[in-house]
């Protein structure tokens, strides 16, 4: 628990991993306005990506484009011309007509006033002619171009949808309107209302969950008009102030005590001949629109993503004019949703889309209409919350696992796929199920995890070079600091067991020689020594453990891997022996005292790495295999060698080099024996290798007690080399066993009792 919580609230790669999730899940719950813009800008992207899409055959536009502007006139027309167009569409078999227009104020281009006046005229000469009369009246009906437009929607074969807009609050109109106009206004958009609210518990109230878009008041058609139309929409749109994109369409307006729908709701309800229509509110909001067997998925605040199918013109556009002048093929709009408005340039309602920052909102509608029909939507489910969660923490948590585990080139690749691999699934879900899931939060945790990690891999691994190169530069060569620096993966600190190969060596009779001499030339001659014998190490890639006085313990296979680390401290025992040689002449000049070495060897799997304490510890071996290269360096003192190696360095290094073998001993604290070897070198001359040989013959002789052949043997290599001290030691060693006949057990080690 303790180490936990330390590697949670310390700064290393768990703590950062964990720390920057959870940052990034607590973003993700306050929505920051530039990480929301970022997503609306990927969610374009997506719908962009998928290309234009083929709108339904049922939606078609008549447009007040230029080219009705040039043969009708300026806008706006007079209503006897929209009047034509109803009857006009409504014979050519259209079964709904939808204005994206309002026609909220009487007619501008009427006669009536010129008509009053001369009826007015009439009654002041008192003529009481009927004909006048008739005529009169004839004269109104065809000057009133409201009445007109009203006859050709009562007449009309297709519905027709009216359009309105709501102000959303008083601020909008800067003036405080009567209630009483208010309810006059209301009234003329009751076909507009939804006939039933579905509640998913009883006694459940509307306002709290869509108070954000409860209107002022509407304003509406005029009377003439209100009343005879089938049904009436509102056209507000909502933009996403983040960025004043369109993405949604208000299904829902709350004014007074009623809910409203927009023209697309009312124009396909008509269409699909009016089945149950009605709002399905849930316990968090506004759940969908239910119409007929068709349910169209809104957010709780009654909107509903608009699933845009391609750029300006994806619906079959019919300029006016030509409807007008019927210039159009017969049955052109039989058995179709026709949606009135402009497109012409300063006289349409502009808006910015996903595919254009100039869009029609007559194509919006449009668009609604056939989202609505195709039964193509759009959706960012409830459930889509807890997957945002659940992606940020496995990306987090991925990212933060594998990117610690791998090196630089391979962490990069696997972020860099695993943002791909992301960004694919949410494109994947977005364009096959329609579904939008948020992109940017959990791409931002993947980003900053990698970015952090990376950064905080380059600050401690140059710190841990550092380290490195301060704790080893006076340790080992130069070539294997670098090494260790270039791949630091190889540098296995703390206790492991491996194959290794340790040195000792010491200087004999290193007391006498320090008497001799003053505290200042004793400390130049020992750092003499030292500086060589270290350079010899460093330059077959071993480390210096330590100093001990006089004594150098040195580790070959460590830091660092060495295959041949065994061939490795012989060759160096070797060159100390050459360049002793050399520092002995020297000395000798300078009337010094010459020094001699012990060297001994052992290669057999040890304990390395960081041994002490947490406040002090130093890279080091341990073990028994340790203990007998000490030992078989203090070995040298009984037989007066110079290079003692044990059975184990022998194996690895018979092929190499050209040894001796000197005893099979048990060297103190230990119980099982170990044969020794005299480290020759590397090519020898014809006499003494055939010395070497007669030795190891005579080392049989002896242990098959054969001791009077062993003499003979050992006197004749001695009166050879007399400087083989082992061959007068075996002598003596014959000479007392012959008179002491050793027990039937005895196998021919020899005990040493000393260190």
């Amino acid at each position: 628990m303790k180490k936990l919580f330390k590697s949670i609230f310390s700064i290393n790669p768990t703590s950062i991993t964990i720390g920057l999730t959870i940052s990034v899940l607590i973003l993700s719950l306050f929505e920051l306005p530039i990480l929301e813009l970022i997503e609306l800008k990927t969610y374009n992207l997506r719908l962009l990506s998928r290309g234009v899409r083929k709108p339904s055959p049922q939606v078609v536009l008549a447009v007040i484009d230029e080219k009705s502007i040039d043969k009708e006139g300026r806008w706006p027309w007079s209503r006897s011309k929209i009047a034509r167009l109803i009857d006009l569409l409504s014979q050519d078999g259209a079964k709904v007509i939808g204005f994206d227009i309002g026609f909220l104020e009487p007619d501008e281009n009427t006669n009536l006033e010129f008509i009053d006046e001369f009826e007015r005229k009439i009654d002041s000469l008192r003529l009481k002619d009927d004909r006048i009369k008739d005529f009169i009246e004839e004269s109104k009906l065809s000057a009133d171009n409201d009445l007109i437009l009203a006859n050709a929607i009562r007449r009309s074969r297709a519905k027709v949808v009216l359009g309105y807009f709501f102000h959303m609050s008083q601020a909008e109109l800067n003036y405080q309107v009567e209630q009483k106009e208010i309810e006059r206004q209301l009234k003329r958009i009751n076909n507009s209302k939804y006939p039933m609210i579905m509640y998913a518990e009883q006694g459940m109230e509307i306002d709290p969950f869509i108070a954000q878009y409860i209107a002022y008041t509407p304003e509406a058609n005029i009377d003439i008009l209100s009343q005879v139309a089938p049904s009436s929409g509102y056209f507000n749109m909502v933009p996403d102030q983040e960025d004043g994109v369109l993405r949604w369409i208000l299904l829902a307006i709350k004014c007074g005590q009623n809910i409203y729908g927009p023209l697309s709701i009312q124009s396909v309800w008509h269409y699909l001949d009016q089945p149950q229509l009605m709002i399905k509110v849930a316990d968090y909001g506004i759940e969908g629109i239910r119409m007929g067997e068709r349910f169209i998925p809104t957010d709780e605040e009654g909107k509903m993503l608009i699933n845009y199918l391609g750029p300006e013109k994806t619906f079959p556009h019919y300029s006016i004019s030509d409807i007008l002048h019927e210039n159009l093929p017969k049955g052109t709009f039989n058995d179709k949703i026709v949606l009135v408005g402009a497109t012409a340039i300063a006289i349409y309602d502009v808006r910015n889309t996903p595919f254009s920052p100039i869009y029609p909102g007559l194509e919006v509608h449009a668009t609604v209409v056939d989202n609505i029909l195709s039964e193509d939507f759009l959706e960012k489910p409830k459930w889509s919350v807890i997957y945002d969660v659940l992606a940020i923490l496995m990306l987090g948590l991925l990212i933060g696992v594998v990117v610690r585990r791998l090196g630089a080139l391979k962490g990069i690749l696997f972020s860099t796929a695993l943002f791909i691999i992301y960004i694919w699934i949410t494109r994947w879900l977005f364009i096959h199920w329609g579904i939008w899931v948020n992109i940017v939060y959990p791409l931002l945790v993947l980003v900053l995890i990698y970015t952090s990690l990376t950064v905080y891999r380059y600050l401690t691994e140059e710190r841990e070079r550092k380290k490195i190169k301060g704790a080893f530069t006076y340790y080992v060569s130069s070539s294997v600091v670098n090494e260790m620096l270039k791949h630091p993966e190889k540098l296995k600190l703390g206790g492991d067991r491996r194959d290794l190969s340790v040195l000792f060596s010491d200087i004999r009779g290193f007391t006498t020689i320090a008497e001799g001499l003053t505290p200042e030339d004793l400390v130049h001659l020992l750092n003499e020594y030292l500086t060589v014998m270290t350079d010899i190490v460093f330059k077959y890639d071993g480390m210096l453990d330590k100093y001990m006085g006089d004594a150098i313990m040195a580790i070959y296979g460590a830091p660092l891997e060495l295959p041949d680390h065994p061939i490795k401290a012989c060759q160096s025992a070797l060159e100390m022996m050459e360049e002793l040689k050399r520092l002995n002449k020297k000395w000798t000049g300078e009337g010094k005292q010459p020094m001699d070495i012990g060297i001994g060897i052992n290669t057999s799997p040890m304990m390395v790495g960081n041994m002490g304490s947490e406040q002090r510890f130093d890279f080091t071996v341990m073990g028994d295999s340790v203990n007998l290269g000490s030992r078989l360096e203090g070995a040298n003192k009984s037989y007066k060698t110079n290079i003692i190696i044990s059975e184990f360095t022998f194996e690895r290094v018979k092929d190499e080099f050209v040894c001796m073998e000197l005893d099979s001993v048990r060297v103190k604290g230990k119980t099982q024996p170990v044969r020794i070897y005299n480290l020759v070198g590397k090519d020898v001359p014809a006499t003494q290798e055939r010395i070497i040989n007669e030795f190891n013959q005579a080392v049989t002789l002896y242990r098959e007690r054969k001791w009077d052949e062993a003499i003979h043997t050992f006197k004749n290599i001695s009166a050879t080399d007399p400087g083989l001290y082992a061959a007068q030691l075996y002598v003596e060693r014959c000479l007392d066993l012959k008179k002491n006949p050793p027990s039937a057990d005895w196998d021919g080690v020899y005990v040493m009792t000393t260190k």
